[in-house]
């Protein structure tokens, strides 16, 4: 039988299709770092509004910029998790190159119309088959709720581009549903791993406190918070909910003992993104019971700006140095991609509470945090492009 490390020594194409994360990473995280400007740009009147539009804007960052990272992140641990060969060179560069096709799509979505959508759609769809053969083939149930959760958010693409204007709006709120769910789930897993990894190298005691009945309570209860909100936004049982959910999930985050990790700030920023979402939900669920009090936007952009976009430059930032051999731990230049990443999302965060300079913080925060993403591009471009020199060490699963 062909091992993961046989199946890479014996990969001699072009090292950004040597495993999944390089191309979804890299090029992720630069359309994030282009996409958010532009926004802001259309925002300000300096763009044409027809073309990036409000919701072109949100579907690229919820369905085109998470959607690669995801894939990026699952076609790099699922065979971690089913012992089968990873999807390498031609294949993966069919799977990427759709992606980049709905990139292209949508920014050229007016003329092209259903087509457009059409294409966008494919992928999801795709990549959610691709990660259920490898699940069911690898006798991997344990993992099928990912692969559920795949499948659930190429639905939702799919009702935004042709549901009416309410089920879009309800697919929206269903597809941040679903990426919620995906960071509880995997940074469940991730968080106190890597913690508790980095403890036992230090010695350092007590560990993160193992899974048990608090963390599958904390699961079910976001669960039940995220889809009564998605089908009911501004129900109190939905804001009721939320509030408890984002309660369990700080208690939750306490029990990883993130402030451990203040020495290394590659383990650091996985708990600081897993607070932005507790934070997130308790404040989603406040601008429900209180919405006078905290904006719905505000809440929405703590799950997004801060929750998303920190744990997802947190993976990216750990894997892609674990997967090409480097060390462990974070440089200047890391440091300041996590630091960008933070101030534009706690700016975007509080622009809504001051409206008369929301053009001002706005502008900022999207340069901010499109500059962390940028910076990604430009401090990582030359491991996840450049030679597959950790090839021959096996696969690296940390």
């Amino acid at each position: 039988m062909t091992t993961t490390a046989e199946r890479h020594r014996r990969y001699t194409g072009p090292a950004l299709f040597s495993l999944g994360f390089r191309p979804f990473f890299l090029f992720s995280a630069l359309w994030a770092g282009l996409a958010v400007p532009l926004w802001a740009a259309a925002y300000a009147g300096l763009l044409p509004a027809q073309t990036i539009t409000r919701d072109w804007h949100v579907h690229e960052m919820l369905f085109g910029y998470l959607s690669g990272v995801i894939a990026g992140f699952l076609l790099t641990a699922v065979p971690n998790w089913t012992g089968r060969l990873p999807v390498t060179g031609a294949p993966l560069a069919a799977l990427f190159g759709l992606w980049v096709s709905g990139r292209i799509a949508m920014l050229f979505a007016a003329p092209l119309g259903p087509i457009a959508a059409a294409i966008d759609s494919s992928f999801l769809f795709v990549f959610a088959a691709i990660v259920g053969r490898e699940i069911i083939a690898g006798k991997n149930t344990r993992n099928i709720a990912v692969c559920v959760l795949i499948s659930a958010l190429g639905v939702a693409n799919l009702l935004f581009h042709f549901a009416d204007h309410e089920l879009a709006r309800a697919a929206e709120r269903g597809a941040l549903a679903v990426v919620s769910m995906l960071v509880t789930l995997i940074g469940g897993r991730i968080v106190p791993s890597f913690t508790r990894n980095w403890m036992a190298k230090r010695k350092l005691a007590p560990a993160p406190a193992p899974a048990n009945r608090f963390d599958f309570v904390t699961l079910i209860l976001t669960a039940v918070a995220v889809l009564a909100w998605a089908v009911a936004p501004a129900s109190t049982l939905a804001g009721a909910a939320l509030l408890l959910a984002g309660g369990f999930n700080a208690i939750r985050l306490l029990r990883w003992r993130g402030w451990r990790t203040l020495a290394e700030p590659l383990v650091l920023i996985l708990h600081v993104g897993y607070a932005w979402l507790a934070a997130a939900l308790i404040m989603l669920g406040l601008s429900t019971l209180a919405p006078a009090l905290v904006p719905s936007i505000a809440g929405i952009h703590a799950l997004t700006s801060g929750a998303f976009g920190v744990m997802t430059l947190a993976v990216m930032t750990r894997a892609s140095l674990g997967h090409t051999g480097r060390p462990l731990t974070a440089s200047a230049s890391i440091s300041a991609i996590y630091l960008l990443v933070n101030l534009g999302a706690l700016l975007r965060v509080a622009s809504p509470f001051f409206p008369a300079a929301y053009p001002a913080w706005l502008s900022a925060a999207a340069t901010l945090w499109g500059a962390a993403f940028i910076g990604f591009f430009i401090v990582y471009a030359p491991l996840l492009m450049g030679a597959v020199h950790s090839i021959n060490k096996g696969h690296r699963r940390d």
